[in-house]
């Protein structure tokens, strides 16, 4: 995923707007990120500068972070010289990924300056620069000395060098002419990648987005047939468009179905079909403080729950091979009836065999030929007492067989209770759902109780949702959740679903009282196969029924229910319906 330079020129057509707005307060929250607000007839606006090298970025936002109570030096720096100052202009080279902001301020002296503060935009070589009116560095947000860099030295004094710029097409002023000679020496190989190099400005996402245009869902080599080439110039024009007017962008974000961000762009991306879901925004701002507070939550999430994703996984799996090994056991315990059978031959011929022998020969009257057959005895033991060996370990075989299928269903049972729960952390949306799922595994007892923990915060509601026909539908977080919403919260008319033989979090469609309509029944069927293990299949089984019909065995673990007279629903998870239909509470 990457900012490129065409989005950075959708950032600072917006950001121009606070030209002429003066400099009010400068914050620097974390090490990689700088904040400076402007000064504004309409409020403060804050503009966010991060070198980070996985979220490098310059945007207005709307988020205000926490500031560390002792600035750092490059923020009392630049708090020294831009506080109070005018911005007059903001500069993009062409499409390169570096804005300009020109600042006019006074120095010591109390003399009119212009210094500027340049943000380059390179992944982890992004850097904040501060220049002044001669055009050498006062500081930077990172200092690049000689054992960082041999090539391009960012120091405090030394003359600010930008970086070489390539000899690439520039969208914003090329002509057909001009692209049609430079593709024609493009080497033969995948569109995509060339055209990386080939224009300005443009990120993977979009040459991929070109290339499945281009060649209408197919790969594209160079060099190109007319009919690419059209198509092609067609794009850059529409492109073209795009950058000069905000009003034909599409500032949209990519998602895969289990909601994880894949790549953002200024334009709707097609290329993916139904495997990605994409949501749009009013401007490049507000997407980008969507998309990076987004990751960095799911980021923040998995690294909380990473050791419990690993918990889980482990114990599985021991579950699963102690389960393997009674099973194998229990096909031992098979041999039983022989043992059986062999006692009574030996009780019935007591007669014919004397101590000392180590096989009795004797006629199998469970066969209906009555072959003789030959059954091995302890030489040590008398007849009698070979034949009370063999019903020994009959009974003992008997007894394990009971034992070892107890066993196997509770330990088959005890799997599945650590599969929802599992599913259940994929799904989970905050810290608070993370801690829940904890205090559920204490109180089964699979992780100690940590008494320094201090009191565990409330728990989340229950997803909330409304169907279009405007009934509510509440979906359990957690398994202990599940058990509230279907055996306590759920009216006896209700409809209950869940997906069949999948596990997935309970659902309750409040139909209060009267009978529910087809439709609302099918979209909470479809919440339920999305809200389970099944979101990734196609024709997921629903099953739904009052419930009424609901019960908990006794003793059974948090979230395990049955259920009787019920129907079933073939559904398609659809993530975009679950957002629409989502209810903010």
């Amino acid at each position: 995923m990457a900012l490129d330079g065409a989005f950075l020129h959708c950032i600072k057509q917006e950001t121009d707007a606070l030209i002429g707005s003066r400099i009010d307060k400068i914050y620097q929250p974390t090490r990689d990120e700088l904040i400076l607000s402007f000064r504004t007839k309409g409020g403060a606006v804050r503009v966010l500068f991060s070198v980070s090298a996985d979220a490098a970025r310059v945007h207005i936002t709307e988020t205000a972070p926490e500031n560390p109570q002792q600035p750092p030096m490059f923020c009392m720096l630049l708090r020294k010289h831009l506080s109070g100052g005018k911005l007059e202009a903001i500069e993009q080279d062409g499409l390169e990924r570096i804005l300009r902001f020109r600042i006019r301020a006074n120095n010591e002296m109390g003399d009119s300056i212009v210094l500027t503060l340049i943000c380059e935009i390179m992944g982890r070589f992004s850097n904040v620069i501060l220049v002044n009116e001669h055009g050498r560095i006062v500081d930077s947000l990172r200092r690049v000395d000689e054992e960082i860099s041999r090539v391009r030295l960012v120091l405090p004094g030394m003359e600010y060098l930008a970086p070489p710029r390539d000899d690439r097409i520039c969208m914003t002023d090329c002509t057909d002419e001009e692209v049609c000679r430079k593709i024609a020496d493009a080497p033969p190989v995948s569109f995509a990648k060339a055209a990386i190099k080939l224009f300005e400005g443009v990120s993977p996402v979009v040459a991929r987005e070109w290339e499945f245009y281009i060649g209408k869902g197919e790969p594209v080599l160079f060099p190109l047939h007319d009919a690419q080439k059209e198509r092609l110039l067609f794009l850059l024009h529409r492109t073209q468009e795009m950058l000069a007017d905000p009003q034909k962008r599409q500032f949209t974000v990519l998602r895969t179905k289990e909601g994880q961000l894949k790549d953002f762009s200024y334009q709707h991306i097609a290329q993916y079909g139904a495997l990605m879901v994409t949501s749009e925004y009013p401007s490049a701002g507000a997407l980008l403080d969507a998309f990076y507070a987004q990751r960095d939550q799911y980021t923040r999430l998995h690294q909380r729950a990473n050791d419990l994703f690993r918990f889980l996984v482990n114990t599985s799996d021991r579950i699963a091979k102690r389960v393997a090994n009674q099973k194998e056991e229990l096909l031992a315990c098979d041999a039983m009836e022989t043992d059986r059978r062999r006692g009574d031959l030996i009780s019935a011929n007591l007669y014919r065999i004397n101590r000392g022998d180590s096989v009795a020969k004797v006629e199998d009257f469970y066969d209906e030929a009555c072959p003789m057959t030959e059954i091995p005895l302890d030489v040590r033991l008398t007849p009698a007492q070979n034949a009370q060996a063999y019903y020994k370990k009959y009974r003992k075989a008997c007894t394990a067989k009971k034992k070892l299928t107890e066993l196997i269903s509770s330990g088959e049972q005890e799997q599945q209770y650590i599969d929802s729960v599992f599913d259940a952390l994929t799904r989970a949306e905050c810290e608070s759902d993370i801690v829940q799922l904890r205090l559920e595994l204490t109180e089964q007892g699979y992780l100690r109780e940590n008494r320094k923990a201090g009191k565990p915060p409330k728990p989340m509601q229950p997803l909330h949702f409304r169907s279009s026909d405007g009934l509510d539908i509440f979906i359990g977080r957690n398994n202990k959740q599940n058990d509230q919403l279907s055996l306590k919260f759920a009216a006896k008319s209700d409809i209950w679903l869940h997906t069949q033989l999948v596990h997935g979090a309970h659902v309750i469609l409040c139909t209060y009282g009267a009978d529910a309509p087809d439709r609302s029944i099918e979209e909470a069927a479809i919440l339920a196969a999305y809200f389970s293990k099944g979101r990734d299949s196609a024709q997921v089984k629903v099953d739904y029924c009052p419930a009424k019909f609901v019960r908990k065995p006794s003793g059974a673990r948090p979230g395990m229910v049955i259920y009787t007279n019920y129907q079933t629903a073939f559904v398609d998870p659809d993530p975009a319906l679950a957002e629409r239909l989502r209810v903010q509470d």
